[in-house]
């Protein structure tokens, strides 16, 4: 288990949010889990948490739309575990569960492979 930025929606429309404990079996289908190990406030997330829910669709949902972190398992060859990589916008945290979770599944739309410092 592990800790996420949940928001729901109530049969009103009203939303709420809070860190919730989530398992991997929670997450929606992706190709790629990432511990994530940095991660933004950006004004889409603030309108994601923000009354009524904002660019979300579906409930429950984690926001953040930019973070950084550390492949744990991929699906896809191009990536690999322990591959440090960075994913900024591309509807994540929004359409999709993004990174205000310690790890979030990813689609591969915007995950990048961190350049070498």
């Amino acid at each position: 288990m592990f800790n996420a930025l949940v928001v729901n929606k109530d049969e009103d429309g009203k939303t709420s949010s809070g860190v919730s404990q989530v398992t991997l079996e929670d997450l929606p289908d992706g190709e790629v889990v990432v511990a994530v190990e940095y991660s933004t406030v950006n004004w889409k997330d603030g309108l994601c948490l923000g009354a009524g829910g904002g660019l979300v669709r579906n409930y429950p949902h984690v926001p953040g739309v930019d973070f950084s972190g550390t492949v744990e398992s991929s699906d896809d060859p191009r990536y690999n575990q322990g591959d440090k990589v960075i994913l900024t916008g591309w509807r994540v945290g929004e359409a999709y569960w993004g990174g205000y979770a310690q790890k979030p599944e990813s689609k591969l739309i915007g995950l990048f492979r961190c350049p070498l410092a």
